[in-house]
């Protein structure tokens, strides 16, 4: 603790120099629209929100969407398998944590309680940016954002003054055969037509750790994605866009289960997911109406699970396929110059199929069962909201409200037809006052909650290293987020220091049948009568030392208790830190990063049954890596070196070791 408490005496104190140049850190000033729907400058936000810019993902080129997070304040990145990567926000993940495409919810009513493998079914290569709001989320974007939310933007095709065609080429090596990447697109803009389409080829070997892990096999996986967006300028102040985006993944190898629980085969074989949206927005000229905004999208995920243990004939193979469709319409009303709100109205229907067949590999023999879901399941999530935004010179103020109704069909086998019906009413508020136009100072208020869904109420199986039964009498889970912050975004320095606070109840957790075993696994079954809190704090701060040379240091740290079994919260981060040097200058950049984790040794009962955490807790340790590139023209050529003291590390809970000592090389043309 007393390490912890210089560190922040150091980075206030860095806070306050004031350098003469400013260079990388203007990108700081790019605005946030997840926060509060409405299109802000991070200053003038009583939330706390972290942008990653198109900027930073092309010059750092990461492998996927998950490891592109890592170094993200209040963000740490679990991989159960390569082919992985889940977001603890604030030490909540999975469906405790809101994951958003262009405004579309990616999460659905299979989402599972622990990390899960889904951003990384977001294809990189499409992004525009990704903008992380921690701590609030369930007025502004409904169920599942009680951790926060992670939006990922999409990048759109532009409109040009006369006809013209673009287009660009990335290719990327790692050694180790890790990773060989292609990636191609094209842009056509006029003044009021505009499309681009893009594929993108990948293929990941398997993955070597540091020091004496070597080569982790298998954990290898393929990847094929292929996108297209349009937009069309097609009467005064209407706006349509249109968008399909298909990720295809294969072999993607659950390292763990084959080298822990004695499996020979444990994979997705596919997974598949396709979204499909129309977009139309109106812009008025008029003294109330401002803008409407409808979106009516389609979302399919399909994921197909092979298991086959060590000497067994049998082969298992699950299938699920989640079909979504969406409606939604957001209105921004401006009442006075100081009073605008955004107001809407939200619809996803999901419907579930899972089906479950058991293979004899010695006689080719077939015997199916009941899938991992009840098959044919139905989730119709509903709500309605309204978002205020005040402004009032120097002081800004944020408020709002959201309902929202759900109708769970389930159709067991065993019980029958199960229909219930949860709903929950939630409100947040924000207070900021902007001291100038360089430092503020804020509270906020957030009340969140996650609906309980078919994952949850209908899991029949094995799910990681327990077999779970169904559990129909659930309520919401609800968190209470408080939280404080200081911003500063001056010449040449910036910081962002936040303490929050995050009460929980009505927990869904998994509870042990005691003496209850079934295929050698532990029976569990979900109950929520727990309840929890989580604090801590997230400090950045950034500051140009010299002409072109920026230097950005960050340090996470969350406690989590659960307050009924007295006992810490499961899968609570460590202590986490980054130290970023990056040095630009006209047609080249360097960067030099040192990633630390403490170790994690307090552990919640259910961390030391989980064989994917080492017995004592997860070790600590430091990453250095290194990035470089040179722009020629319109070629970018770069290059990085990842873990230089080839550390042997995993971030905690992970079921796989991180990268050992590598290298890659990139280089994009455009064109």
């Amino acid at each position: 603790m007393r390490k912890f408490k210089a560190l922040i005496i150091f980075l206030l104190a860095a806070a306050t120099v004031h350098a003469q140049t400013d260079t990388t850190i203007n990108e700081l000033t790019e605005v946030v629209i997840t926060a509060t729907r409405k299109a802000e400058t991070p200053l003038k936000l009583p939330y706390s929100s972290y942008i990653k810019t198109q900027k930073q993902l092309r010059e750092e080129l990461p492998r996927s969407i998950p490891e592109a997070l890592f170094g993200v304040p209040g963000v740490f990145v679990q991989k159960t398998n390569h082919g992985g990567g889940s977001p603890f926000v604030r030490g909540l993940t999975g469906n405790q944590t809101l994951t958003l495409i262009d405004g579309i919810r990616l999460n659905n009513s299979t989402f599972r309680y622990g990390p899960n493998q889904y951003l990384n079914t977001i294809d990189l290569f499409t992004v525009d940016r990704i903008e992380v709001v921690k701590g609030s989320g369930s007025v502004q974007y409904g169920s599942d954002a009680m951790g926060g939310v992670i939006q990922v933007f999409t990048k759109d095709p532009q409109f040009r003054d006369n006809p013209q065609v673009h287009g660009s080429v990335l290719g990327k090596y790692m050694t180790g055969d890790m990773e060989k990447t292609l990636r191609g697109a094209l842009e056509f803009g006029s003044q009021k037509f505009a499309v681009m389409a893009g594929y993108s080829y990948k293929r990941f070997g398997d993955l070597w750790g540091g020091d004496t892990t070597g080569k982790q096999t298998p954990s290898g996986y393929d990847e094929n994605a292929f996108d297209v967006k349009l937009k069309w300028n097609f009467a005064n102040n209407w706006l349509l866009k249109a968008a399909h985006q298909t990720v295809m993944q294969k072999d993607v190898d659950v390292y763990h289960k084959v080298t822990l629980e004695n499996y020979s085969i444990s994979k997705m074989d596919p997974q598949n997911r396709r979204l499909s949206y129309i977009n139309l927005e109106k812009q008025f000229y008029n003294p109330y109406f401002k803008k409407l905004l409808f979106t009516a999208s389609n979302q399919n995920t399909s994921e197909t699970r092979l298991n086959q243990k060590n000497g067994s004939a049998a082969l298992t193979k699950e299938k699920d396929d989640v079909n979504t469709a969406g409606l939604t319409a957001d209105v921004l009303t401006r009442f006075t110059q100081q009073w605008s709100a955004n107001s809407g109205v939200e619809f996803y229907f999901d419907k579930v199929n899972s089906i479950k067949s058991q293979t004899n590999t010695t006689n080719g023999s077939i015997t199916n069962a009941r899938g991992l879901y009840p098959d044919d399941s139905k989730y119709t999530n509903r709500s309605v909201y309204t978002l205020h935004h005040f402004n009032f010179n120097n002081i800004f103020i944020e408020g709002g409200l959201r309902y929202n109704t759900f109708s769970i069909t389930i159709n067991d086998t065993t019980l029958g037809k199960v229909t219930t019906h949860p709903s929950a009413l939630v409100a947040n508020a924000g207070f900021l006052y902007q001291f100038n136009y360089q430092n503020s100072v804020y509270f906020n208020y957030s009340n969140g909650f996650r609906a309980p869904n078919i994952d949850d109420m209908g899991t029949l199986g094995i799910v990681d290293f327990r077999y779970e039964q169904p559990a129909y009498d659930l309520k919401p889970e609800r968190s209470n987020n408080f939280e404080i912050g200081y911003k500063l975004k001056a010449s040449g320095v910036y910081s962002n220091i936040e303490l929050y606070y995050n009460r929980l109840k009505n927990i869904i957790t998994r509870q042990k049948i005691e003496g209850a075993v079934i295929n050698g696994y532990p029976v569990y079954e979900k109950v929520n009568n727990e309840k929890g809190f989580i604090y801590g704090t997230d400090i950045e701060v950034g500051f140009n030392v010299i002409k072109n040379l920026d230097v950005t240091a960050m340090t996470s740290y969350a406690y989590g208790q659960n307050i009924t079994k007295d006992e810490p919260m499961r899968r609570i981060p460590p202590n986490f830190k980054r130290v970023l040097v990056n040095y630009h200058k006209e047609n080249w950049y360097a960067k030099a990063e040192w990633l630390n984790a403490k170790k994690q040794d307090r552990l919640a009962k259910g961390d030391t049954e989980d064989n994917r955490i080492p017995a004592g807790g997860t070790p600590g340790w430091n990453v250095f890596n290194l990035y470089g590139g040179y722009y020629v023209g319109k070629i970018l050529l770069n290059a990085g070196v990842q873990n230089l003291l080839n550390e042997d590390y995993r971030y905690h809970g992970s079921g796989i070791n991180g990268v050992g000592r590598s290298a890659w090389a990139g280089v994009r043309v455009e064109f």
